[in-house]
């Protein structure tokens, strides 16, 4: 069965109340959970930013959910610090954790003072930080010089099985890419045909491990209310790379999506007052091929969206999928 998980957003929700939301997603049914890993949000709407990783001690111990983070090494991170967290978690808290590796964005990299690299740049540099992370996993001691340095680096608490590496992916070349070293593969909802063709690609090259979707969602009981509040706290997210990777801050993401309007966000967000339809909309989802499902309700207050999902839509989904098996 297809694993419905609660996606916590770092960015919009102070680390408190979103420690007590994820609390509320296992009660309410949802079977995992993974964040972001922030220095800044997308908008001053949404005007957040927890450090993930003291977060996700936290999560992981009050809740018996298994977790991610999407996380960017190479920058704002060094690659050994980065394998440490990733190595303490996975000891805490056995079978529990991973943690998918990305390029990162300019928004959360440039307070370093050091140059923001061109895009190949930084896929090379996020390939050696995999290498290094991936060896320092391996309780090898690593000496690397290249787009990052390290210098005899070694951990000295490892988990007893390292933690799965994941791939974020918004396009199919960084699906193909990315498939050589990752132990599954994340994405975001896109236009079925992209998806189908990103998820073919990465099992072209040999692609392994589950495959998971980040779905944004906007519901209200009012269809209106679900529009203007997918525009207030998303609109800022539907800008497409190179653009979404290279501005600085929410101040320029805001002025980049000034010209998007409240119907435009339905473009990247699942807004709906219905709830059949949008359990409908993600069981298309579902059957593309994912293992697991993160639903992302855009909102800034959770419990309403928490409580009617895990009553009406994953009981649905799990139904639909079941039957679905049985045909």
């Amino acid at each position: 069965m297809t694993i419905i998980g609660f996606h916590a957003s770092h960015e919009q929700i102070d680390p408190g109340t979103l420690l007590r939301d994820v609390q509320h997603a296992e009660q309410a049914g949802f079977g995992a959970a993974m964040c972001s890993d922030h220095l800044a949000p997308w908008s001053h709407e949404q005007g957040e930013s927890g450090f993930a990783w003291s977060w996700l001690g936290a999560a992981l111990a009050t809740t018996g959910l298994r977790f991610g983070v999407v996380n960017a090494p190479g920058q704002r991170y060094h690659p050994v610090i980065v394998a440490q967290a990733v190595a303490t978690l996975g000891s805490m808290f056995p079978g529990r954790f991973w943690a998918a590796l990305g390029s990162g964005e300019n928004m959360n990299e440039h307070v370093t003072g050091d140059q923001w690299p061109r895009k190949e740049t930084r896929d090379a540099r996020l390939e050696e930080c995999v290498d290094v992370i991936r060896r320092l996993l391996a309780g090898q001691e690593v000496t690397h010089d290249g787009l990052v340095t390290v210098d005899r680096a070694r951990l000295w608490t490892l988990p007893a099985t390292a933690p799965a590496l994941v791939a974020p992916a918004v396009t199919v070349a960084t699906a193909r890419r990315m498939a050589s070293w990752s132990d599954g593969l994340i994405t975001i909802n896109q236009p079925h045909d992209v998806l189908r063709e990103m998820l073919d690609a990465y099992a072209e090259v040999g692609g392994r491990g589950p495959r998971c979707l980040q779905v944004h969602v906007s519901w209200a009981p009012d269809e209106a209310e679900a529009e203007r509040l997918a525009h207030e706290q998303w609109r800022t997210n539907g800008l497409q790379p190179p653009l979404c990777w290279d501005l600085t801050g929410p101040g320029d993401y805001e002025q980049a999506s000034v010209h998007v309007r409240p119907s435009d966000v339905r473009e990247f967000v699942l807004v709906s007052s219905d709830l059949g339809r949008l359990t409908a909309w993600i069981a298309d989802l579902v059957a593309l091929g994912f293992d697991e499902v993160y639903l992302h309700h855009v909102g800034k207050e959770q419990s309403r969206f928490i409580d009617t999902f895990g009553e009406h839509v994953l009981p649905e989904l799990a139904g639909a999928e079941e039957r679905t098996r049985s045909a």
